[in-house]
């Protein structure tokens, strides 16, 4: 249910972040993947900026295994770390969920991983979105991968404007156009 919840909402997200500039026209896999992953991206860093700095430590719920509002966006940044090195076929360089808790600090490492994964997506092609990829026991392809990012993604931004209507506050994609 999870995994499909996650295709249905990257099957919206991306023809959305398309069709404002590219009415008629075919967009191939490449294409799609990069806008999707532009939207989700631009979601996720102005649902980080909105929280108060404050409200970092918040969880909506008292159940222990909830996570703070700067755990989901750090998991959102461990997320794009881990599967952008696999793209890239490198080492993770980072994992912050464990060890961040200000708003700074965070919002940076949600900065740097978005910049490296630009990385990942800025290369794709048509060739490397089909070339097999490990992950976990399997492989996939590349572009099966960084679906995989631009569904996380759009989870946990999904998960961080509950905790912002909690506070009160508008999500950014809510906002008026």
């Amino acid at each position: 249910m999870k995994s499909t919840t996650c295709l249905v909402i990257v099957a919206v997200y991306a023809p959305v972040a398309i069709a404002q500039s590219s009415a008629g026209r075919k967009i191939g896999l490449v294409a799609y993947l990069q806008a999707g992953y532009a939207g989700t991206k631009r979601d996720l860093v102005r649902a980080a900026e909105k929280m108060p700095d404050a409200d970092y430590g918040f969880k909506p719920s008292q159940m222990s295994d909830a996570r703070t509002y700067g755990a989901v966006i750090a998991h959102a940044a461990d997320g794009m770390f881990g599967a952008c090195a696999t793209a890239r076929g490198v080492a993770t360089p980072a994992t912050v969920e464990k060890r961040l808790t200000n708003k700074a600090d965070i919002v940076k490492a949600l900065a740097d991983s978005i910049a490296f994964c630009d990385v990942a997506f800025s290369a794709l092609t048509a060739e490397s979105a089909e070339e097999y990829l490990p992950q976990g026991p399997v492989e996939i392809p590349r572009a099966a991968l960084l679906m995989g990012v631009l569904a996380h993604n759009a989870e946990m931004y999904g998960i961080s404007t509950v905790y912002l209507r909690a506070r009160n506050i508008v999500p950014p994609a809510s906002e008026p156009r």
